[in-house]
C-alpha cells in the first residue's frame, strides 16, 4: 500500500497530525524501514500488522485470517491465475452478495473496478495482511516459474508501445510492478546477496549472486528494459527522469515473514541504466561469534582481543568476505550497558540497538577522519571504523588506540600480514603501528558443498599438484564433491562458511614491524610462532568435508 494513504487514513482517525506524518515520511526516507514498522516505533500501533484492522474499518470491510487456510478449488477457479497475480487479489468465498476477494493493496479503489469488469460479477474486498495475500496466491496460483510465465505474456501482449515520456505511469502499470515484484521475490527466495539489471543492445539480462556466483534469469523482452528499471527507481525513491548520473536508494520490502532491506544503485550505461539491488539480510547482524563456524582457536582469541581495554583488531579481506559480518558479530558480543559504542560506516547497513552508528556522507564534509576526530570527543569505549582507507584515517585511528579505546576496523589486503604493511604503506610510523595493533584476522567466504548430493571422489594428481599435496601425503583423507540437485539449484554448492588466517601481534611480530620489515618476513615469522594460513584452513574444510578443492584454490 501507499505510505501517503496510510498516514492520511490515520490522520482521519485523529491518530497522528501533518507534523508527525512528514516526521514519519522523513524518517522512512532516511532509515529505508516500512512504514508498518515505524509507526509501532512511533508507538501508534502495538505491532506491524495492528495496521490492518484499521484499513479494514476504514473501508467497511471484514477482517480475514489467511493463516493456514487455503480457499476451495471452486472458489480459486472463479479468478484466473494470471487476473489474480496481476491484481493481487485473492478469492476467498462466493456468496450471493458476489465474490469476497482480499487484496494485496486493499486501498486501490481501481483494483476493485478492473476485477468487476474482468471477471463481470460483484466484488467485496476483505482485508488480511499484504504479505499473507501475496504467499497465499503463490501457493494456490503454482510456483514462481508458472507466474513468471503469465506476467510476460500478458506484458509481451502490451506490445513495444512503451512511450518514454508516459514513463512513470508505465513503471506504475499493474504488469510491471507483478514482474518486478516476482523477481525481487525469486532471487530472495534463491538467498540471492544481489540482483543485477543489465540493458543491452539487444537483449536485458536479469541475474542475481547467490553464494558468490551469478545466474540468469529468464529475460524479458528487450523493451521492457526502460519501465522495468524505472520501476525499481520509483520503488527506491530516485529521480526517474534522471538517466544520465548514478543514483543511490532503498527498498524496504516484506517478503512472506520477514521484511528485506535492499540498498539500490543506478549505473548510466550506453544501453540505458544499469541497476543492482544489495539485498541485506537482517539476519546476519543477529549472529553471535559462536555461529559464525570460527576455529576454536580463532573464537578464544577473538573473544579475548574485543574485551581488551585499548588496542586495534583489523579484520581483512576482499570485497563480500564477509568482514562487517564478523565485525558486527564481535559488537554484539561487547554491546553491553557498561560499554559505550561508536560506529562510522558506509553506509550504515544494519541498525543495532545500543550501538551509535554515523553513515558518512563525504558530499558535506563528513568523512572517516572528521567523523571519528568528533568520536573522541564523544566518550566512547568501543569503536568501529567500517574502513581504513587513507593515512588521516589510520593515524586518528591508532591515537584513539593510543589514547585508552578500542578500536575495530576493516582493510582491504590480501592476507593478515599484508595488513601491518599496508598500514606502514599509508604512512602510519612503524613504531605507533606494532604499539596499538593487537590483531589482524583475514578471511575469504567460500561455497559450501550440499549436503543432499554431495559424494566421494578422487581427485586429480594434477589438482592435488596445484593443491602442493602428492598422492602419497593422502593417507586415508577422502575428498566431496556435489553432484548437483534440485536443492542447490544442480549447483552442488549450498551455503558459504569462512576461510581464516589470524596474526596475533605478539612480541617478535612487533619487532619486525618496528624493523619495517617485508609482508614475506612477517608472514613467515608468524608462521613459526603458530600461525595457520588460509590455505591450511581451507585443506582443514577440505579434509572435513565441507567444501571442495576447486573452492579452495579459487580462494586462496
Amino acid at each position: 500500500m501507499d505510505n501517503n494513504q496510510i498516514l492520511e487514513l490515520l490522520k482521519t482517525r485523529g491518530l497522528i497530525d501533518q507534523s508527525l506524518a512528514q516526521d514519519i515520511l522523513a524518517e522512512i526516507s532516511h532509515s529505508g524501514k516500512e512504514m508498518a514498522e515505524l509507526l509501532a516505533d512511533y508507538q501508534i500501533i502495538q505491532q506491524r500488522d495492528d495496521v490492518w484492522p484499521l484499513v479494514a474499518s476504514e473501508l467497511g470491510a471484514d477482517m480475514v485470517d489467511l493463516h493456514g487456510w487455503t480457499p476451495p478449488e471452486a472458489v480459486l477457479q472463479l479468478i484466473p491465475a494470471g487476473t489474480a497475480r496481476l491484481h493481487g487479489a485473492l478469492p476467498v468465498s462466493f456468496d450471493d452478495t458476489g465474490l469476497h476477494v482480499a487484496l494485496v493493496d486493499p486501498l486501490d479503489p481501481q483494483t476493485v473496478e478492473d476485477l468487476r469488469f474482468a471477471l463481470d460479477r460483484e466484488i467485496t474486498v476483505v482485508v488480511a495482511p499484504d504479505y499473507l495475500v501475496e504467499q497465499k496466491i503463490n501457493e494456490c496460483y503454482g510456483g514462481e516459474a508458472k507466474a513468471m510465465e503469465d506476467i510476460l505474456g500478458q506484458l509481451e501482449a502490451s506490445g513495444e508501445s512503451l512511450d518514454e515520456a508516459d514513463l512513470e505511469s508505465e513503471a506504475n502499470s499493474a504488469p510491471i510492478i507483478r514482474y518486478v515484484d516476482l523477481v525481487l521475490y525469486q532471487a530472495i527466495k534463491e538467498r540471492a546477496s544481489d540482483i543485477h539489471f543489465e540493458p543491452f543492445e539487444a537483449d536485458f539480462k536479469i541475474r542475481y549472486r547467490v553464494d558468490g556466483a551469478l545466474y540468469e534469469m529468464a529475460p524479458p523482452p528487450v523493451h521492457l528494459a526502460l519501465p522495468i528499471i524505472s520501476r525499481v527507481k520509483v520503488m527506491s525513491n530516485m529521480n526517474i527522469a534522471e538517466k544520465r548520473v548514478p543514483q543511490d536508494g532503498r527498498i524496504v520490502k516484506q517478503v512472506g515473514e520477514k521484511q528485506v532491506d535492499m540498498r539500490v544503485s543506478t549505473l548510466p550505461t550506453h544501453h540505458g541504466e544499469s541497476v543492482v539491488l544489495r539485498v541485506l539480510d537482517r539476519s546476519s547482524v543477529n549472529l553471535t561469534l559462536e555461529n559464525l563456524g570460527l576455529p576454536e582457536h580463532i573464537y578464544e582469541y577473538i573473544k579475548d582481543t574485543i574485551e581488551k581495554p585499548n588496542g586495534i583488531f583489523i579484520v581483512t579481506g576482499p570485497t563480500g568476505a564477509g568482514k562487517t559480518t564478523t565485525l558486527y558479530a564481535a559488537l554484539q558480543r561487547i554491546n553491553t550497558i557498561d560499554s559505550k559504542l561508536l560506529t562510522a560506516e558506509d553506509p550504515v547497513e544494519y541498525d543495532i540497538d545500543g550501538i551509535i552508528q554515523i553513515p558518512i556522507n563525504e558530499g558535506i564534509g563528513l568523512d572517516f577522519p572528521r567523523i571519528l576526530r568528533a568520536f573522541l570527543r564523544q566518550d566512547p569505549d568501543r569503536i568501529m571504523i567500517g574502513e581504513m582507507r587513507d593515512k588521516d584515517t589510520a593515524t586518528i585511528a591508532i591515537q584513539a588506540a593510543l589514547t585508552g579505546h578500542l578500536v575495530l576496523s576493516t582493510l582491504h589486503t590480501n592476507d593478515a600480514p599484508g595488513a601491518v604493511t599496508r598500514l606502514v604503506d599509508m604512512g602510519c610510523e612503524p613504531f605507533l603501528v606494532s604499539a596499538s595493533l593487537e590483531g589482524v584476522l583475514a578471511q575469504r567466504l567460500l561455497r559450501t558443498i550440499c549436503k543432499d548430493c554431495k559424494s566421494n571422489y578422487e581427485p586429480s594428481e594434477a589438482i592435488l599438484s596445484q593443491l602442493g599435496i602428492a598422492p602419497h601425503e593422502l593417507g586415508d583423507k577422502s575428498f566431496f564433491t556435489g553432484a548437483g540437485c534440485d536443492i542447490c539449484g544442480q549447483t552442488g554448492y549450498r551455503g558459504r562458511r569462512g576461510l581464516y588466517e589470524l596474526l596475533n601481534i605478539s612480541d617478535p611480530i612487533r619487532d619486525l614491524i618496528t624493523e619495517r620489515a617485508p609482508t614475506v618476513v612477517i608472514k613467515q615469522k608468524a608462521i613459526e610462532l603458530g600461525m595457520n594460513t588460509l590455505r591450511e584452513d581451507g585443506l582443514r574444510n577440505i579434509y572435513q568435508g565441507n567444501t571442495t578443492i576447486e573452492e579452495v584454490l579459487k580462494y586462496t
